[in-house]
């Protein structure tokens, strides 16, 4: 099989069950999965991209899997940016980008889109609740994108969710004392 790589840039705010699975799963059927915690130009961030970055690299350490790599210096806030670091690091030009259902039709308004399109394929990863409509798919097609949809089963778990019940079991075992200890997201907590 070819050497491919899985590029998983997310907001992480904070890193969930969800996002250890889909690194888990990512790690069987890529030679290597990059991650790095990014600011959503379309997102109010809780916590601040230090501590959203340092949550997912200890969460990748805890892993403790040589396919998976934590590599904050290809963030960007733009997907091209990162995809170009990305490949001048690591010198692979065989990558998907991985992204939820819930954002797949929002690509089409990236900055770059067409660029983007041209150096990399899509990983599109389903969440509850987020089919890819039909519509999305035409599009996709009609603009030529090169797309796979997953079979990798998450959790029903994200990030804002966490934030809006604050389920600690919700978070990867590595991250729960840090969030207590260090009292991440507590202003989200619901007053009883």
């Amino acid at each position: 099989m070819k050497k491919s790589i899985a590029l998983f840039g997310t907001s992480a705010d904070p890193p969930t069950i969800g996002h250890k699975k889909i690194l888990e799963e990512l790690s069987k059927l890529y030679s290597f999965t990059i991650s790095y915690v990014s600011n959503n130009p379309n997102k109010n961030h809780k916590e601040d991209i230090s501590i959203r970055s340092q949550l997912l690299k200890t969460l990748i350490e805890d892993l403790d899997n040589p396919k998976i790599l934590f590599n904050q210096s290809v963030s960007s806030q733009w997907a091209i940016e990162s995809i170009k670091k990305c490949k001048r690091i690591f010198e692979f030009n065989n990558i998907d980008f991985v992204i939820g259902s819930d954002l797949i039709k929002d690509i089409f308004y990236w900055k770059n889109f067409d660029k983007i399109t041209d150096e990399v394929g899509f990983l599109i990863i389903l969440r509850e609740g987020y089919p890819v409509e039909s519509n999305t798919l035409k599009m996709l097609e009609n603009y030529k994108v090169k797309f796979k949809i997953s079979a990798i089963k998450i959790p029903n778990i994200s990030s804002s969710k966490f934030r809006s019940n604050f389920n600690y079991s919700n978070l990867p075992t590595s991250l729960i004392d840090i969030v207590k200890k260090n009292n991440l997201y507590e202003s989200t907590k619901l007053v009883e």
